[in-house]
């Protein structure tokens, strides 16, 4: 299928402008598009992968991606539903905008016969004079249209009503296309369908300015089966940023996607062909229990966001967790991250076995815990206990000054050694 039957199949379209248009456009050669990403945190979040995925199908189809990071536009923030955004210190944007460029050059390609190009809006629009601003491009926007935004009317509506500032961020957004335009003969715009009012003005303005029709296209924000938003972990976003958000933790969170999600999610999270995900979801009708399309989707997106060797380490500590791997394999930072949740107490080397059960609650009692042990269901680090006078020795301290304990397969408890 041709790239935009692909995104409709993926669910990756949304709004488009003229669609007769644009898929001539793709089909008569190669076509330059951008999206624009605002440093207006430290770290891109789950939701941004749904237009990097969007512009990577574009990429691998033979077209020319530009992606452009907000230096300029992150210092203004364009309008939220509720109350102005704080303005960042330059300093600040400045080092968001380089942090995020650095995750988008991991997730689309910069190399090759095709490679992306990165691209800072501070370049052009830090030149720009308050009075070239307001005579060479803001004479093009009527008023009337601007305060009909629907963010920009809702904001006017609210008790806080709307800065200058943050109401002047749609012609920033909009001169930023006429810039690619003139510089790189960027003919195609995407991003979220948030935006999809502050991209048609880019589009008016060049139609305007150069008299040329250019393209439209947005993603949808990507929704649960309920209708809720598709995001979140119990500490917040879901950073791209393993410093925000640990490996262990991404991964989990695409685990947990719901049956009704996950085939969704697949095609749209994922470069899975139409053959792999219909196998996939007939898994999830036959066998639910077994999880193997969340396994999948949460693979495939740690893999390409945190890369193979992060992947494999999440993985074998969810192994560790069902009795199934050594522990000693994994860092400390991802076996901190695995027991998180799990029970815990301290304790010491020389502390017996029967003792740490009971503490940590997994028995009742030391005779209980004594029972287990003989009936074979004690486990220290994954290994069967052995006698009921066994101790914590220092051998068993795995990385980070733990120990774990189970009883039977599914009761783990940490035991946290004082050093």
């Amino acid at each position: 299928m041709d790239v935009i039957d692909e995104l409709h199949w993926r669910g990756l379209i949304a709004q488009h402008t003229d669609m007769t248009a644009l898929r001539a456009a793709l089909e008569r050669g190669p076509v330059t598009f951008y999206c624009g990403f605002d440093p207006t945190a430290a770290s891109l979040h789950h939701g941004h992968l749904v237009a990097v995925k969007l512009m990577r199908h574009l990429q691998l189809a033979g077209h020319h991606p530009l992606v452009l990071v907000g230096g300029a536009t992150g210092l203004v923030g364009d309008p939220r539903a509720k109350g102005e955004r704080t303005l960042n210190e330059r300093e600040v944007v400045a080092q968001w905008a380089e942090s995020l460029r650095h995750q988008l050059e991991r997730l689309l390609d910069f190399s090759g016969d095709n490679p992306a190009r990165t691209v800072n809006n501070l370049d052009w629009t830090g030149q720009l004079s308050a009075v070239d601003f307001l005579r060479d491009v803001g004479k093009y926007f009527r008023v009337g249209t601007m305060l009909n935004k629907d963010i920009v009317a809702r904001r006017l509506a609210s008790d806080e009503g709307i800065s200058f500032t943050e109401f002047s961020y749609q012609i920033l957004q909009a001169n930023d296309y006429l810039e690619l335009y003139r510089r790189y003969g960027c003919t195609l715009e995407v991003g979220g369908n948030d935006q999809w009012g502050n991209m048609v003005g880019g589009m008016d303005l060049i139609r305007k300015v150069e008299d040329v029709q250019v393209h439209v296209l947005t993603n949808p924000l990507i929704t649960k089966s309920d209708g809720t938003k598709f995001g979140k972990t119990e500490g917040g976003a879901v950073w791209l940023n393993p410093e925000m958000l640990s490996p262990y933790k991404f991964y989990q969170f695409w685990l947990n996607t719901a049956d009704a999600d996950v085939v969704r999610m697949l095609k749209v999270f994922t470069f899975r062909t139409r053959e792999e995900i219909e196998e996939l979801e007939q898994a999830v009708q036959e066998r639910p229990g077994q999880r193997e399309a969340q396994r999948v989707l949460a693979t495939d997106v740690t893999t390409w966001v945190h890369g193979e060797e992060a992947t494999q380490r999440v993985e074998q500590a969810s192994a560790v967790l069902f009795g199934k791997e050594d522990p000693h394999v994994l860092d400390a930072d991802t076996l901190r991250d695995a027991v998180e949740q799990a029970p815990s107490a301290t304790s010491s080397v020389g502390a017996s076995v029967v003792d740490a059960l009971v503490e940590l609650g997994l028995e009742k009692g030391r005779n209980a815990a004594r029972r287990t042990i003989a009936s074979g269901g004690a486990y220290i680090n994954n290994v069967k206990v052995s006698s009921e006078e066994q101790l914590i020795e220092a051998a068993d301290v795995l990385a980070g000054g733990v120990v774990l304990v189970r009883k039977g397969r599914k009761n783990l408890g940490v035991l946290r050694i004082a050093q």
